[in-house]
């Protein structure tokens, strides 16, 4: 048997509230489904981003796995991310190898019968998660009411909220909603922060030492990520751990940072798929530093729990949500930790197909 047939179609769901942070606003989030088809067996991947990663799938991907073996996930990731030279890795076709990618792997542990998890081995079978919301367009009642949730009913022992409100232009309410949320959370979570590059350095600095009451931390993004001489700034001047990385789009963006953060973040569902991700949390641990999956939660699992040097996964509000609508299979949090698949094949998750089929935009 050889040849891959690929497929993408896109899904977009309204937000349950408006939502936003630092430098953008939202109101709805679009689900690119990527699904590979080989010898009877289908693997599913995902990606969030614009519907034009239909596009680059059918157009640039799908053709060259025609005359590839499905368990050659690695000839296959190389011959994409060939394919991708003159379109441009970073963007809409970097989202669209790594959904591609996070379907071979699917399909690969599909075809031999065992789950994804197995197949990629595991350093845990629990992973650790905090909850991220706390949007800036939220009320201190709906901040309070999601974080209570959070920490107090789900068992979640820790927890991030948006700041850096208007590109950094109110940090008076970005110090108010820090403390209420330490108050809803009590003193025994953690509270993790998230600015979206928001702040200049000395900014983020001072924002970070009149906030020093509140034990924060996590400090994500507190300048953007493209200035690492400015994230390496505020590492140095803040107690918080700094972390940035999310944008990260293929190897040498991950071996270029982690130098300059306490943790690495990366999203499968950006890098280049779980055998990129699998390559920078190597790069990180050459590096002497943990990495921190980054959204896309259940697309994250099974090579969150392969990763030794992983500290958590994001479970992420929106995308929590939207998984649990689209796919059958998805898991609860536990006392802080999500449980990864090992008693069904693949990633254990089936798409619901006919239920998505009124969020289908492409």
């Amino acid at each position: 048997m050889t040849g891959v047939r690929l497929t993408a179609e896109a899904y977009r769901i309204d937000t349950d509230a408006p939502e936003g942070d630092g430098t953008l606003a939202w109101s709805s989030t679009t689900l690119v489904l990527v699904q590979a088809l080989a010898d009877g067996h289908t693997g599913i991947g995902w990606t969030y981003g614009p519907t034009a990663v239909v596009a680059v799938v059918a157009d640039l991907l799908a053709p060259v796995l025609a005359e590839l073996h499905p368990d050659d996930v690695p000839a296959a990731w190389t011959a994409m991310q060939r394919q991708l030279r003159n379109a441009g890795r970073p963007g809409v076709a970097g989202l669209a190898l790594s959904a591609a990618d996070c379907a071979l792997w699917d399909l690969k542990a599909r075809r031999h019968d065992l789950p994804l998890a197995r197949l990629l081995g595991t350093a845990r079978q629990q992973v650790p998660v905090y909850g991220s919301g706390g949007f800036t367009t939220y009320d201190a009642d709906q901040q309070h009411r999601q974080l209570a949730e959070w920490v107090h009913e789900q068992g979640i022992p820790r927890v991030k909220i948006k700041i850096g409100e208007s590109c950094g232009s109110e940090v008076a309410r970005d110090l108010a909603r820090m403390a209420a949320a330490r108050r809803t959370i009590g003193d025994q979570a953690e509270l993790f922060v998230d600015a979206n590059g928001a702040y200049q350095r000395k900014q983020a600095v001072r924002v970070a030492h009149a906030a020093a009451d509140l034990d924060v931390r996590w400090y994500e993004e507190p300048v953007s990520s493209d200035d690492l001489p400015g994230l390496g700034l505020v590492r140095d001047h803040v107690m918080p751990d700094v972390t940035a990385g999310e944008y990260g789009f293929d190897l040498v963006y991950f071996h270029r940072m982690a130098p300059y953060v306490d943790c690495l973040q990366i999203d499968v569902t950006r890098c280049g798929g779980i055998t990129e991700f699998l390559r920078a949390a190597a790069v990180a641990d050459a590096a002497g530093i943990q990495v921190s999956g980054h959204c896309a939660p259940h697309q994250h699992l099974p090579v969150a729990a392969a990763v030794a040097n992983l500290r958590h996964l994001e479970w992420f509000h929106d995308h929590v949500r939207i998984e649990a609508m689209l796919f059958d299979g998805t898991q609860p949090t536990s006392g802080g930790t999500v449980g990864v698949s090992l008693d069904r094949p693949g990633n254990g998750l089936e798409f619901r197909a006919e239920r998505a089929q009124r969020y289908r935009v492409a």
